[in-house]
């Protein structure tokens, strides 16, 4: 039972505090956030109205929600198309976009209210979460000539190569803009470090799942949007689990096969890919969730993944429920505000130094860092909630959990990116933008990025990680070694990669915590490289693409034994990472989300497909190969017949 049907006019927890609001950026008197750039649509999010909604009414309620959703994106579609009119007069929208999105809204939240009525209390006051508003664009230091813009479509140019849409909008047509990229040099450390009392819980665990190097992408989301296709309308990577997708069940999850490491950890870690806005053109680029709704441009794979789970400055910590759902950051922080937004922004070597609303600009030699430190605090009963939140809170300035909470541990996702600067002067046309995907009405605002976590670790090794961190020792899939991070070299494309994290010129280095020994070399994001795997998913069938893709790690054991799951038995030894990609089932687009790569030195990647997966014969094995073998056995047998032949006729001749 996930309760009634209440709403709160805002969430009760507060989101980590540490972070600057850039120039420019910060909250209005409205709650807010600023940022110049291009007009938008402004919606009420119901979704994280409903604070309780019974069992019985929650699989029509997240429909309805993913439908919400559906007609938002296709208002701002509509504006985009009516930029130049809506620019020239804002109230040109009111008749044609404004006023039937009110009226499409207010039919669906009546469903949702009746759904809500038929097993429960009926909620009051989502009627007046209907209408909508046009928010206008606000000007801006350092904006690229587009302030007032409502969102152009990607003009000439962007498919030529320089990436950027009418006046540095985007290759999408829906952002970013210049104004939203902060020198991260300029900002002053702003990281707090609570105390830590005599019986803090010291000790870190860390595991290791890969980059997602075959590039395992899909516009679902699992947690918010159960069942429903696209129901991100932006594109997540995935390390860890192998089965996602909207329509993976709990069972699903548990009997899924993993990137990680250590095979207990099964969980599925995932947050929104960021893009290089180069112009070039993924398979989603006429997908929902992709090209279709504003997210375009090249998908850039990590330099280097962390995941660590930390303790608690005020004491020890407990035990994460299995399936326990975690959601940090607000996709929508740019409408909604910053009430749960998480994002925060840095630079290696910077990293005392947190941006909320600003992409960091880097220093030569130092790569870009986006971090989420998760909600570390449970309320002991609930592995979710109705509006994914309220189950889980974020620990105070002191490291205290609120009243009838709980410490768990604390996931720190550490993602490191070789990306350059880019070009501001003249709208990333030079060295191109990058940007998470986002709803197409969010802009792309680095605000809005956030992470997705669901544990499903075995019970056994969660108990290994509690017991880990409260004794203070350091642990990991390679058997504690705690000598910090080790980073693949950099590859030379046309990212902009740079040299190793850490290596920036000033502020603090990585805290240890937040290091570990790195991936494999993950490729690069250059244009001619080997394509990766993609998979077409539907709740019926998997089609697999392409060539299989480089492996993000090879599985080994855990401290210098073989894992065991809860019951104590032994765990099967591990299978290929499947590399998969995953479409919307009913985007009737086809194949989605081709992106292309190579391994660090520019080689291309000689990829072995996984164990479950067959080449055609005549590029690998079956007919071609058999008959290569049997071509010197036939012509043996050709001459020996002959010989025969000839033998008889002599015999012949003589008598």
């Amino acid at each position: 039972m996930l309760g009634g049907g209440g709403l709160v006019a805002a969430n009760v927890y507060a989101s980590a505090s540490e972070g600057t609001w850039g120039g420019g950026g910060g909250t209005d008197a409205t709650g807010q956030v600023r940022s110049a750039g291009m007009a938008t649509i402004d919606c009420p999010d119901v979704g994280s109205r409903l604070t309780t909604v019974p069992d019985g009414a929650r699989e029509a309620v997240d429909g309805e929600l993913a439908q919400l959703d559906q007609q938002i994106a296709a208002a701002y579609q509509q504006l985009q198309a009516s930029a130049e009119s809506v620019r020239q007069d804002p109230t040109a929208a009111d008749e044609p976009i404004m006023n039937p999105l009110k009226e499409k809204r207010s039919a669906t939240i009546e469903r949702i209210a009746v759904a809500i009525d038929q097993v429960g209390d009926r909620p009051e006051g989502l009627e007046s979460l209907a209408a909508c508003t046009l928010r206008p664009a606000q000007d801006g230091a350092g904006e690229a000539g587009n302030a007032g813009q409502v969102g152009a479509a990607p003009s000439d140019g962007a498919q030529q190569g320089t990436g950027q849409g009418q006046n540095g909008a985007g290759q999408g047509g829906n952002g970013p803009v210049a104004s939203d990229y902060a020198d991260i040099t300029s900002v002053q450390p702003n990281v707090p470090n609570p105390p830590q009392q005599d019986d803090a819980s010291r000790g870190t665990f860390t595991s290791e799942c890969g980059v997602n190097a075959g590039g395992l992408f899909n516009s679902d989301n699992v947690i918010v949007a159960p069942g429903v296709s696209n129901g991100a309308h932006h594109f997540h990577d995935y390390i860890g689990n192998q089965s996602n997708n909207a329509f993976a069940s709990d069972e699903d999850l548990a009997d899924a096969e993993t990137s990680c490491v250590d095979q207990g950890d099964k969980s599925t870690y995932y947050w929104p890919v960021l893009r290089l806005q180069n112009g070039k053109q993924e398979r989603d680029a006429g997908a929902p969730g992709g090209g279709t709704e504003g997210n375009a441009g090249q998908i850039v794979t990590a330099k280097q993944v962390t995941l660590t789970f930390v303790g608690s400055p005020r004491g020890k910590v407990t035990e994460m429920p299995r399936l326990l759902r975690i959601i940090t950051g607000d996709a929508k922080a740019f409408v909604n505000g910053p009430a749960n937004a998480n994002a925060s922004w840095s630079c290696t070597g910077f990293e005392d130094r947190q941006l909320k609303d600003k992409y960091p600009l880097c220093p030569s030699g130092s790569d870009v860092v986006r971090t989420f430190r998760f909600q570390s605090c449970w309320d002991g009963r609930n592995i979710d909630s109705a509006n994914h939140r309220t189950h889980v809170a974020f620990a105070g300035p002191d490291g205290s959990c609120p009243e009838g909470f709980r410490a768990i541990p604390q996931l720190v996702q550490r993602i490191v990116y070789g990306v350059a600067a880019p070009s501001l002067n003249d709208g990333g046309r030079t060295v191109p933008f990058f940007a998470v995907d986002s709803f197409p009405e969010q802009l792309h605002k680095p605000v809005t990025d956030h992470g997705d976590f669901i544990n499903v670790f075995d019970e056994g090794l969660m108990r290994e990680m509690v017991d880990c961190i409260n004794s203070g020792r350091t642990c990991g899939a390679r058997g504690g070694d705690d000598s910090g991070a080790t980073t693949a070299p950099s590859p030379s494309d046309d990212t902009g990669a740079t040299d190793a994290p850490g290596t920036g010129t000033g502020g603090a280095t990585a805290d240890p915590a937040t290091s570990a020994p790195a991936d494999p070399a993950p490729a690069s994001s250059d244009s001619t490289q080997e394509p990766r795997t993609y998979t077409t998913t539907s709740p019926a069938n998997t089609t697999k693409h392409d060539k299989p893709a480089k492996q993000d790690s090879q599985p080994t054991k855990r401290g210098g034994r073989t894992t065991q799951d809860s019951e104590g038995k032994q765990t099967a030894p591990a299978k290929a990472d499947k590399a998969a990609s995953t479409a919307p089932s009913d985007s009737g687009a086809g194949e989605v989300g081709q992106a292309t790569q190579t391994p660090a030195g520019g080689q291309a990647a000689q990829a072995q497909p996984p164990a479950d997966q067959t080449e055609p014969q005549a590029v690998q094995g079956g007919l071609a190969e058999t008959g290569a073998h049997l071509w010197p056995a036939a012509i043996g047998t050709l001459l020996a017949l002959s010989g025969l032949v000839m033998l008889l006729r002599a015999k012949r001749l003589r008598y």
